[in-house]
């Protein structure tokens, strides 16, 4: 009997630190009680592990580099902290007041400018790119990415870095636990043993045990001598190049940066340097003097469980609920937060041109359905789905109308607004927002419209399959 009112007691306390803690998300709360009550004992165990938020001490941990460079910054020339007034605002945004106000006021964000910016159209461009400008490195290379592999490309990689460590150059390296899980220790020695600092986010072993294992670093960042820096969807191995068979070719985006905004990338990634490794980097190296001649306009904008606010989405909302003609998206995982769905019908039935590419080929079958939940009610409100056919969609763009696009490691998903630490680029200048936008259009022709009224007769069995994702999708 004491066992029996112990076990009910636990469960009511479970119930109100589920209500108490995720009362912004009620998709979230509803998955999370469902859970509890089909599973009790298992529902307590996963909660506990994948759903508790970084505890005040880590937010602190994580900000304190923030607090500690940002006066630093300001007696520098860094003009990534310049205030709004001392920044030319972007010509899109000068008819779009409330959405430039968004922007404007992002923490730890805004508009740079003195960039050249360059479209890197799937791996084997930024591939390349990115050698080349790690092996003209001659001060230090960071280079922090989700998921390297141990194949062939990982190696051409592994032993770039490896060479250029033994040539003096410093070369600091940040991989996921989670995205990174099949690397062998061998690899990571080798690393080290070359002199390459090269730490593990969240180790799977450690994060097992840890109330964070939900939260990863989901970020794709390379800085050169803190003049040139790549960010966008793309990680480090053979199957980026097409090499899975499951999946074939591989579509995605990334974006080289020259200029101001590579301070903003260099800023993210010492954060979280100083999360993996424990020590604060405030060298004058780091954040050198630009003197190159470009004239594009970036804003970097980073996002995490850490944050007080949940930035990347605030922008997408922002600037869906802003577009006047067309908005063009691409990817690979689609279960978006109820504001985004809202905002996207709400600009489909207000005459907008909506279109919305995904994979045909997913590589997640759960968030495949989870995704397949939502097609139908935007649909009806006049957005137009479109599979990618040539192979796997991964690239996470989305274009508004010819005043901003954005490229970067968020997904149009919840994981990525609320659980992993992201980071997007926001261009204004209307040649990349062409150049994206002529990607796109590509892309269509690889890809095959989804009917309505085709999509409407699907199986019952698929509709049910869909459901019971979607209901589960707050906890991917």
């Amino acid at each position: 009997m004491i066992w029996l009112v112990a076990a009910l007691l636990l469960f009511i306390f479970q119930i109100i630190t589920i209500l108490f803690h995720e009362f912004r998300y009620p998709s979230k709360t509803v998955a999370w009680l469902v859970i509890l009550f089909i599973f009790p004992i298992i529902g307590f165990v996963m909660y506990y592990f994948l759903a508790k938020e970084y505890t005040h001490r880590k937010k602190a941990r994580r900000r304190g580099l923030r607090y500690m460079m940002e006066p630093r910054h300001e007696g520098r020339r860094y003009a990534s902290v310049q205030s709004s007034e001392e920044v030319p605002q972007p010509e899109g945004l000068c008819r779009e007041p409330r959405l430039h106000a968004l922007l404007n006021n992002i923490p730890s964000s805004s508009v740079t400018r003195q960039n050249e910016v360059r479209v890197l159209t799937n791996a084997d461009m930024a591939y390349e790119a990115i050698l080349h400008a790690i092996e003209q490195a001659r001060l230090y290379v960071h280079f922090e990415f989700y998921t390297i592999r141990h194949d062939e490309t990982g190696r051409t990689f592994q032993q770039l870095l490896i060479r250029k460590a033994q040539e003096g150059v410093k070369v600091r390296c940040i991989f996921d636990g989670i995205g990174s899980y099949q690397l062998e220790n061998r690899f990571l020695n080798e690393l080290r043993s070359a002199g390459v600092e090269a730490y593990i986010f969240l180790p799977p072993l450690i994060a097992f045990f840890d109330k964070r294992m939900n939260y990863r670093n989901h970020r794709k960042i390379v800085v050169v001598d803190g003049i040139k820096g790549y960010l966008g969807g793309i990680n480090i191995g053979n199957e980026y190049l097409g090499g899975n068979p499951d999946l074939g070719f591989w579509r995605d985006t990334h974006l080289e940066l020259i200029g101001d905004a590579v301070y903003s990338l260099q800023y993210t990634f010492l954060n979280d340097w100083q999360f993996v490794s424990g020590k604060q980097l405030t060298d004058s190296i780091l954040f050198p003097e630009h003197d190159n001649t470009g004239t594009k306009q970036v804003q970097i904008i980073s996002s995490g469980p850490d944050a007080h606010w949940d930035a990347i989405l605030e922008m997408y909302f922002g600037a869906i609920t802003t577009a006047k003609k067309r908005i063009f998206i691409t990817t690979p995982y689609f279960v978006p937060d109820p504001s985004i769905s809202m905002g996207l019908k709400t600009a489909a039935i207000s005459g907008v041109d909506v279109k919305i590419i995904y994979p045909s080929r997913p590589d997640s079958k759960v968030v495949n359905y989870a995704s397949l939940s939502y097609f139908e009610e935007l649909m009806q409100a006049g957005v137009r789905f479109y599979s990618y056919e040539k192979g796997f969609m991964h690239a996470k763009v989305i274009i508004i109308d010819d005043i901003l696009a954005s490229v970067g490691t968020a997904n149009m998903d919840m994981r990525s607004f609320f659980s992993n630490f992201e980071m997007n680029a926001v261009l204004f200048d209307k040649e990349s927002i062409q150049r994206l936008e002529s990607d796109f259009l590509q892309d269509l022709k690889d890809s095959k419209e989804l009917k309505l009224e085709v999509f409407e007769k699907r199986p019952r069995m698929q509709k049910g399959k869909e459901l019971i994702a979607r209901l589960l999708s707050p906890l991917f």
